[in-house]
């Protein structure tokens, strides 16, 4: 595989990536959610694989094979299992509408090309082509945490963001070494975990998930 070719396979996993991270902010239901951050998961599994390949890294198809375990199948069956137990609800009134989120979600992707543009022309790996797109996959997951009110949404938009901070580390540094990616990953199960707790203890005392309940508290 020659550099001209995996330059486009990289740029065609990193759009893929950003572009489920994108369907975020166009579906209401929380199933929609779930599947466009397993396939988001699945595309940057595939693009681990390739850049071990290439760049001769046993220790990166490691890294994907417990990057799959976890977000592909682990952490989805999980958010599945929240999403039956708590009801449900659809992000049907975010704190920015629809038609909003997407135009601002394309400034942020042109934010995140002029941000990366200086390192992009430095750059000699042929992975520099992705690079804004997983800044502006980082961007889109933070817009996701900070514009939906539902609990569940927040944690799939932190998984989103946590998922663009990935792509960026083994495009920019063309392979993460083993044992910083697992302790990445050791992280982001432990703050899923911490807002399991979170998202339980917000429906057992509101019956709903939306945290704008949470301003109830100061009276």
């Amino acid at each position: 595989m020659n550099d001209a070719l995996f330059a486009q396979l990289s740029t065609l996993g990193s759009s893929l990536a950003l572009l489920f991270g994108i369907t975020l902010l166009w579906r209401r239901s929380l199933s929609a959610y779930i599947s466009a951050f397993r396939w988001q998961s699945a595309a940057l599994s595939a693009l681990l694989v390739a850049i071990g390949y290439l760049g001769d890294d046993p220790e990166l198809y490691f890294v994907a094979i417990f990057f799959a375990a976890l977000k592909v199948i682990a952490l989805p069956y999980y958010l599945t299992r929240m999403e039956k137990q708590l009801g449900g609800e659809r992000e049907s009134q975010p704190y920015v509408n629809v038609a909003t989120s997407l135009i601002l979600s394309g400034l942020l992707v042109l934010l995140a090309y002029a941000v990366t543009r200086p390192l992009v022309i430095v750059s000699t790996l042929p992975t520099r082509g992705g690079l804004p797109l997983a800044v502006g996959l980082i961007f889109v997951g933070l817009f996701v945490v900070v514009t939906r009110k539902k609990a569940l949404t927040q944690i799939v938009g932190f998984l989103v963001l946590e998922n663009g901070i990935a792509l960026l580390a083994a495009l920019a540094t063309f392979g993460i070494p083993l044992i910083v990616e697992l302790g990445v990953f050791l992280d982001v199960l432990m703050g899923f975990l911490v807002m399991q707790v979170f998202v339980y203890h917000i429906h057992g005392t509101f019956e709903s998930i939306d945290v704008d309940q949470l301003s109830e508290l100061r009276y």
